[in-house]
């Protein structure tokens, strides 16, 4: 585990996006452990995670992205710094993001920010994925957008669990549409940094809560 992981989960714990405690994911699975996206309130927080998901972009990605997409609501920030911690590298990409509901008036449509054109190599940007449910919603608004190509999808935190089948969500999202995913850091990754290490003079983590995350991967995880 790099340098750069280990701040971004140091980050993520600051800004208090990465909780451990009682949650139910949007797939109605009771965990001890959430990212929120939603979380995250400050310019220097939302420019902060834009350089972290460009530096691990360039590591996965080196080239070959025509748009960024951000799958509405906590999607649109993160595509949005993204594409500017992008630029910033030299590497200026479009983005664009979807409403909830279309307008039907003004310019109209679904889509907001560059429009999709035939043969774009579109990646999409999300927090995290649990069960895929939501890149299933995606992917159908993107097709009917344009005969686009999917590059991928980049999540901050791989939760290491399964999505509808025996394989991990990424991985069963990665075969489902034929695309790469990966993610800024894993559950592994978080626990390992955090079990047991004092941050800003708290444990974050302690044998109790990395003990339930266990229980939890016992009948979640792969």
């Amino acid at each position: 585990m790099d340098d750069n992981k280990r701040d971004f989960i140091d980050f993520m714990v600051r800004a208090e996006v990465l909780t451990f405690g009682d949650f139910v994911t949007k797939s109605g699975r009771k965990t001890p452990f959430f990212i929120n996206a939603g979380k995250y309130r400050t310019g220097a927080q939302l420019a902060g995670l834009g350089e972290y998901y460009a530096a691990s972009m360039g590591r996965e990605w080196p080239a070959a992205i025509d748009v960024l997409f951000g799958p509405a609501y906590k999607g649109i920030p993160l595509v949005a710094t993204t594409s500017i911690a992008m630029n910033a590298r030299g590497r200026d990409v479009s983005f664009c993001f979807n409403r909830k509901e279309a307008k039907d008036h003004g310019e109209g449509g679904v889509l907001v920010g560059a429009p999709l054109n035939d043969g774009d190599r579109v990646l999409i940007v999300e927090d995290v994925t649990t069960a895929g449910t939501s890149i299933r919603e995606t992917v159908p608004i993107l097709r009917a957008a344009a005969d686009v190509e999917l590059a991928g999808l980049i999540v901050s935190v791989d939760r290491q669990e399964r999505g509808t089948g025996s394989q991990s969500a990424l991985a069963e999202v990665a075969e489902e549409f034929e695309m790469p995913t990966r993610a800024i850091v894993t559950l592994d990754e978080v626990v390992a940094h955090l079990h047991g290490r004092e941050l800003d003079g708290r444990v974050v983590l302690d044998d109790q809560l990395v003990a339930r995350i266990h229980e939890y991967r016992n009948e979640y995880g792969v």
